[in-house]
């Protein structure tokens, strides 16, 4: 009789091997196929690290967290903006130039016309509403190209800014809306080493997110879909968990949660819902993706189009109004550049130069490692000739990585 064989169970330390290359081949493939969506948030980690390392702990002050935030906010809040825009096929030269304007009509309404602050911010968001419609009444009814309209678009605006301030700077503006760009919330509760309320919205802020990704991994698991495998999902959480606790202690250490940290909080929420559920964010990208099929489909082409430029314009305008709070005057010289800002944090963040594809969340974290680049440089010395190079570079390699990436799902 030949002798009976029986299969060895694997040896303890194979199966942990086995099951370390598993949950590593998991990550790798998870990365391969969210690239667009982890490949800038990885890349904004690692320039976080380098430039904490290289200016010796200075860039992660809580200070320079707070400065972070309210440096880049008029340029994050264009970008969010700009990314719709992008998404829909189009493109918006004239947003710096109306930014610039709508923060001049409001600095003379508050200080040469006494309104009050709150009445002036909301006409200045009519004002970029308007302009917006404007815009997209010749992109959307007419067929003007974007491109042409929104560079008339903005050579009109950078002229009637000069006109409305006359060449000369007017301030100051009253309290309440510098704490626009300026302000923090208040402290509240039973003195502490830390900002109370801060505390209390990280804490909120990480139940959400963690409640969300819980539901939406089980919806998909309802509907059958592809999702992380457990440890990774895990992981994911325990990762996005830390960075939500390191910033909100951070923010808690210094005055607490900026007041325009809020406001993009709030804009970023907004629009990412409307982007990603409301039928017409659908129809963006749907225009933007093909329009000949989106027409086909009964998308109603021209009204999205208008609507996505009139959001662009309350966008606009909200942002000048946040960097003239932070000037604390309306200049001549505001808005310059802040549209090629905004378009490069919407390319770093994801978006394609075909349309289509992008998110907002995207376009805030293009803000942001263009935001840290700019401070970390700064922080280490590079000179601003410099860092105009290294930028241009960042682009042109989320461009080139975008042309390479559909290449590849081409091929």
């Amino acid at each position: 009789m030949s002798p009976v064989t029986t299969d060895k169970a694997p040896a303890p330390a194979k199966a942990a091997k086995d099951r370390a290359g598993g949950l590593a081949g998991a990550l790798l493939d998870a990365m391969r196929g969210n690239m667009r969506q982890y490949g800038m948030l990885v890349a904004l980690g690692l320039i976080v690290v380098l430039f904490q390392i290289w200016t010796d702990g200075t860039l992660l002050m809580p200070r320079n967290v707070s400065n972070i935030v309210q440096q880049n906010s008029y340029i994050l809040i264009l970008a969010m903006g700009m990314m719709i825009v992008i998404i829909a096929g189009h493109i918006d030269l004239s947003v710096g130039s109306l930014a610039a304007f709508v923060g001049a009509i409001a600095a003379v309404m508050m200080v040469e016309q006494d309104f009050a602050w709150p009445v002036a911010l909301g006409a200045s968001l009519l004002i970029g509403a308007v302009a917006g419609a404007w815009q997209g009444f010749w992109i959307a009814y007419v067929g003007i190209p974007s491109f042409i309209v929104t560079l008339a678009g903005m050579l009109l605006f950078r002229g009637a800014t000069q006109i409305v301030l006359e060449g000369q700077s007017i301030s100051p503006f009253p309290r309440g809306f510098q704490d626009i760009s300026q302000g923090f919330l208040p402290e509240v509760g039973p003195a502490t080493n830390y900002h109370n309320l801060t505390l209390l919205i990280g804490f909120a802020i990480t139940a959400v997110v963690l409640w969300q990704e819980w539901r939406d991994r089980r919806r998909q698991l309802a509907y059958e879909l592809d999702v992380l495998p457990l440890r990774l999902w895990l992981l994911k959480c325990v990762a996005i968990l830390a960075a939500i606790v390191v910033f909100t202690m951070l923010l808690a250490s210094y005055r607490g949660v900026p007041v325009v940290l809020l406001i993009m909080c709030g804009l970023l929420i907004a629009l990412g819902f409307v982007m990603r559920n409301a039928v017409v964010g659908r129809h963006v990208y749907a225009l933007g993706g093909n329009k000949a099929a989106a027409k086909l489909s009964g998308v109603k082409d021209k009204r999205v189009t208008f609507l996505v430029f009139v959001t662009m314009g309350v966008l606009a305008a909200l942002a000048g109004c946040v960097y003239a709070a932070r000037l604390n005057a309306g200049t001549p010289q505001a808005g310059i550049n802040f549209e090629l800002e905004a378009i490069a944090a919407a390319f770093i963040g994801g978006a394609s130069m075909s349309g289509g594809v992008g998110t907002v969340l995207g376009a805030v974290i293009g803000g942001l490692v263009l935001g840290v680049l700019n401070n970390g440089m700064s922080l280490v010395g590079i000179g601003t000739d410099y860092q105009q190079v290294i930028k241009g570079l960042v682009l042109l390699a989320a461009v080139g990585f975008d042309v390479w990436n559909k290449r590849k799902a081409g091929s």
